[in-house]
């Protein structure tokens, strides 16, 4: 219906009826317990809820007072209506799925102040009344037809919820050996120490004891039975990391409290160092709040300006990494500033090659398309606006950007005005590196060292292969 309209005190009849129907969702019970506030567990605790007397998750009590309040504003009598008086009766749950019918019937009418009475019924799917009650209401004298209102489109998301099931994810696994370099603050430690309660990790901590062990102490943490290897400073944390991972002590690295720069430079030594024959890459995964899946964004942190030959291998790590975190078929979108390859712009002639290059199998396990603008890979409309038919389109698990500086600047405004939360891992070594920035939380820690995990383990399956 694009109106509403009214009826006005003259038009109503004894008798009359309007009525809605309405499924109750979990989106329904969330948006109601973050109007109000109401997060009593018989509502938004499945665990709870399955203990409680009713043993099911059911609808806040007044969602289907508002269902009523919403027949009485929008159909009788509909715009204009003041509300006086409401009194109910609760008979029955309603439970997740249930198929409400609300129905309000005009009871009696009181002319000097244009007052209606409203019987009020909720029925379920089954004809049995759940609600029941009375409405006093002032009824409109002057004549409403108004363009119904578009609802704002609502996306609710739990603030970490990815990251968790990434976590959950690992479960089975065994916790993979790892190097924590320079632990000498309180969230990469509590980080290193959680991830390894967890299962993650058999966290080995290497940097100045007494400082590791102070930062302990400062966070409550017990590091019994935890491996600490004492080192002078952060530069050389890093160097014996490297030393531990080049002699399969440990499978993964972690970053501590160490600039970037100083925790790679023993990496990409040429004689000592992890290089492999792929370029070393970063990837960042990022959990939207306004995108359906995980996002992984590279590269973001390493390769300043990469050539053609860097961004295959940069696109193949992000792939490995994909079918690691469980996507069968990463959707792969290369991003430039237009979606048509147009030689004054390089990376839109670096997309099509690096799109001829999968099709020859140079680039192996994903879907590739590009070149593609930002907009055209993460919405399906904005896409289909500009007619790009693509798989990739609207629906990509991997973007791969033109430059550190373009990379960069989409993650952290996804992070700080879309609030995404972010893990990152360094690929392209002989083994995975942990690289968050000093100012992530443990979350971000945990997940980025789950991510690693996985990626571990399933390197070590294909090797086996």
């Amino acid at each position: 219906m694009q109106f509403i309209e009214n009826k006005t005190f003259d038009e109503i009849r004894i008798g009359d009826s309007a009525e809605l129907t309405r499924t109750l969702s979990s989106q329904d019970i969330e948006l109601f317990a973050v109007m109000s506030g109401d997060v009593n567990p018989a509502h938004v605790d499945e665990e709870f809820a399955r203990s409680d007397m009713f043993h099911k998750v059911i609808a806040h009590g007044m969602w289907g007072g508002a269902l009523v309040s919403a027949v009485l504003g929008t159909q009788l009598p509909g715009p204009g209506t003041i509300y006086l008086n409401q009194n109910f009766s609760f008979r029955r749950p309603v439970g997740l799925g249930d198929t409400v019918t609300v129905r309000v019937t005009v009871k009696d009418k009181e002319a000097e102040h244009h007052h209606v009475t409203l019987d009020c019924l909720c029925l379920n799917q089954s004809g049995e009344t759940v609600i029941e009650g009375q409405a006093l209401v002032i009824a409109p004298t002057a004549k409403v037809r108004r363009p119904r209102v578009n609802l704002p489109e609502v996306h609710l998301h739990e603030r970490g919820e990815r990251f968790r099931d990434l976590i959950k994810a690992t479960a089975p696994l065994p916790a993979v050996p790892t190097a924590v370099v320079h632990p000498c603050d309180a969230l990469s430690l509590q980080g290193a120490l959680d991830a390894g309660s967890q299962g993650i990790i058999v966290p080995v901590l290497v940097g100045p004891r007494a400082k590791i062990e102070a930062t302990a102490r400062e966070i409550g943490r017990d590091l019994t039975g935890t491996e600490v290897i004492d080192t002078p400073h952060s530069h050389a944390a890093a160097r014996k990391a490297v030393e531990l991972a080049r002699a399969g002590k440990v499978s993964m690295l972690m970053k501590g409290k160490l600039h970037t720069d100083e925790l790679l430079e023993p990496v990409v030594d040429g004689q000592t160092g992890l290089r492999t024959e792929r370029r070393i890459s970063h990837v960042f995964a990022l959990d939207v709040p306004n995108y359906p899946k995980p996002l992984l964004i590279s590269d973001a942190a390493v390769n300043i300006f990469p050539n053609l030959q860097d961004k295959r291998d940069i696109v193949q790590n992000a792939i490995d990494l994909g079918h690691a975190l469980g996507i069968s078929l990463p959707k792969v979108a290369l991003l430039s500033a237009v979606e048509t390859v147009t030689p004054t712009i390089p990376s839109t002639v670096d997309a099509a090659a690096l799109c001829k290059m999968a099709s020859r199998g140079q680039i192996t396990g994903g879907l590739l398309d590009g070149p593609l603008a930002f907009d055209n890979a993460v919405s399906r409309s904005a896409a289909e606006t500009k007619g790009i038919v693509s798989d990739v389109a609207g629906d990509a698990d991997i973007l791969i950007v033109p430059d550190l500086e373009v990379g960069n600047m989409i993650a952290k405004q996804l992070v700080y005005l879309a609030g995404a939360d972010a893990a990152g891992l360094v690929l392209g070594t002989r083994v995975p590196i942990v690289l968050t920035s000093r100012s992530d939380g443990v979350m971000a820690r945990l997940a980025s060292a789950a991510m690693a995990q996985l990626y571990v383990h399933r390197r070590a399956k294909e090797i086996k292969v």
